[in-house]
C-alpha cells in the first residue's frame, strides 16, 4: 500500500506536466489577457499609469482591434494604449504569453480550455538567484499559519533570522511546535518549543500528531547551491510522565502519536525552481524525525488568471506514526487595494487512517499565508 501511494503521487505529477501541452497561436492576437508571468513588466505597466501599489499578478486585458481606440484594462480600470511609453507599448504588443479573448468556444472547451492556456515554456523555469544560494535561501517573505517554509528576514544579505509555526512539513492542527533560527553563511541555529494551543482546537484523531517539548537545533546547507541541507535537533526538556500521558491520550487501535523525546539527524534534498510563474517553488525528499518526506511546495502559482499557493507533503513511512498526506491550496487575489496580493487563504487537509482505522481526512482547517515582503 505504501508503494502504491508513492507511485500514485509520481503518476499525478507526470500527468500534470503532460497536460500542460498547448497549441501554438498562428494568427496575430489583438484582444488578449496578459498572463501574469513577468512581475517586472506588470509592475512597470501599472507604474506608468500611477497605480500604487502595483500588483505583479494583476489582471491586464489589451484591446488593439480598433486602431483609433486601443485600450488597456488593468483590474477593471480602462486606460488608453497611448498613455504608455513607446518602449512599453512595444513590450505589451510582443508579450508572448497571451490568453486570446476572441477565441472560439467548442463543445470540448469545457474539458480543454484551461489546459490550452498553459504555455509549455513557462510551466517550469529556472529558479531565482536567491533560491539557489546556500547562504540566501532562507530569505522568504511568506509567513504561513501552519507548516510550510520558514518566514525569513534578512538583516544583511547572508545574515538573518527565520521563524516558523509547526514544522516545515506539518499540516494544520498536527503539531504544537514553533521555532526561531539565526542564519549566517549557510549555517543556522535556533530553538524550538511547544505551544499546546495549536493542537487543542481538535478533540479527536490526534493519534497521528507530533508533540514537542523544548530544545535547540543547528543546520547547514552545503555551499554548492541550495540543494542539500543537514540538521541536528537536541531535546533539552525531556517530556515528563504527565506530559507523555497527555500526548498519548488519543492513541487508539495501535496508532500512536510521535513524542519528540530524543535527538535526531535530519536531511533534505531539494530542487528549487519556478512552476507556472511562481515566486518560489521546490520539489524535495528527505528524512525528518526518522520519517520520510517527499513533496512539492509552490508560492504564487498562476493558472488561467488565478494566483494560488500549493503544497503537497507525503510521509510514506514513519518509525511511529501512520503514513499521511498533507495538501494546502491557498488562493490569492481575493481582497482589494493593498491587500490584493498581501495574503492567501484556503483549506488545508491531512489524510491518514482515522481512529476507526479507515483512510480519510483526520485534520481539516483554514490555513493563511501573509506576504510580508516583496517578491524575490
Amino acid at each position: 500500500m505504501k508503494k502504491f501511494h508513492i507511485l500514485l503521487f509520481f503518476i499525478v505529477c507526470f500527468l500534470s506536466l503532460n497536460f500542460s501541452l498547448q497549441a501554438q497561436d498562428e494568427e496575430k492576437i489583438l484582444y488578449y489577457q496578459m498572463e501574469p508571468l513577468d512581475d517586472s513588466l506588470f509592475i512597470q505597466i501599472q507604474t506608468e499609469v500611477f497605480i500604487d501599489p502595483p500588483d505583479p499578478k494583476a489582471e491586464i486585458i489589451v484591446d488593439l482591434r480598433d486602431p483609433n481606440n486601443q485600450t488597456v484594462t488593468i483590474k477593471g480600470n480602462l486606460y488608453p494604449f497611448l498613455a504608455f511609453s513607446p518602449q512599453l507599448r512595444a513590450r505589451i504588443i510582443t508579450y508572448p504569453f497571451k490568453i486570446n479573448m476572441e477565441e472560439g468556444v467548442k463543445f470540448t472547451s469545457v474539458f480543454t480550455r484551461v489546459i490550452e492556456k498553459i504555455k509549455l515554456g513557462k510551466v517550469i523555469e529556472p529558479p531565482s538567484v536567491t533560491q539557489i544560494s546556500s547562504t540566501l535561501h532562507y530569505i522568504n517573505p511568506f509567513l504561513q499559519l501552519f507548516g510550510g517554509e520558514r518566514f525569513g528576514i534578512p538583516i544583511k544579505k547572508d545574515i538573518g533570522i527565520s521563524f516558523g509555526i509547526g514544522t516545515k512539513y506539518s499540516g494544520v492542527l498536527e503539531t504544537n511546535m514553533v521555532e526561531a533560527n539565526f542564519h549566517i553563511l549557510g549555517f543556522y541555529g535556533g530553538a524550538f518549543g511547544p505551544v499546546d494551543e495549536l493542537i487543542q482546537i481538535k478533540d479527536k484523531n490526534n493519534h497521528n500528531n507530533l508533540f514537542f517539548t523544548a530544545g535547540y537545533q543547528v543546520g547547514y546547507v552545503l555551499p554548492f547551491g541550495n540543494f542539500l541541507e543537514f540538521s541536528y535537533m537536541k531535546v533539552t526538556d525531556k517530556p515528563s510522565k504527565s506530559q507523555k500521558e497527555y500526548f498519548s491520550q488519543w492513541d487508539t487501535l495501535g496508532f500512536h502519536a510521535k513524542i519528540v523525546d530524543k535527538d535526531y539527524v535530519n536531511w533534505e534534498f531539494r530542487y528549487p525552481l519556478r512552476v507556472l510563474g511562481s515566486t518560489r517553488a521546490k520539489f524535495y525528499f528527505g528524512q525528518y524525525l526518522d520519517e520520510w518526506h517527499v513533496g512539492f511546495e509552490g508560492r504564487e502559482l498562476s493558472l488561467a488568471g488565478s494566483t494560488f499557493d500549493f503544497r503537497f507533503d507525503a510521509v510514506p513511512h514513519s518509525d511511529v506514526r501512520q503514513p499521511q498526506y498533507v495538501v494546502d491550496i491557498l488562493v490569492q487575489k481575493i481582497a482589494e487595494s493593498w491587500a490584493f496580493s498581501s495574503f492567501a487563504i484556503g483549506p488545508s487537509v491531512v489524510f491518514s487512517k482515522d481512529n476507526r482505522n479507515h483512510f480519510g481526512v483526520i485534520s481539516i482547517f483554514v490555513n493563511l499565508r501573509l506576504k510580508v515582503g516583496t517578491s524575490l
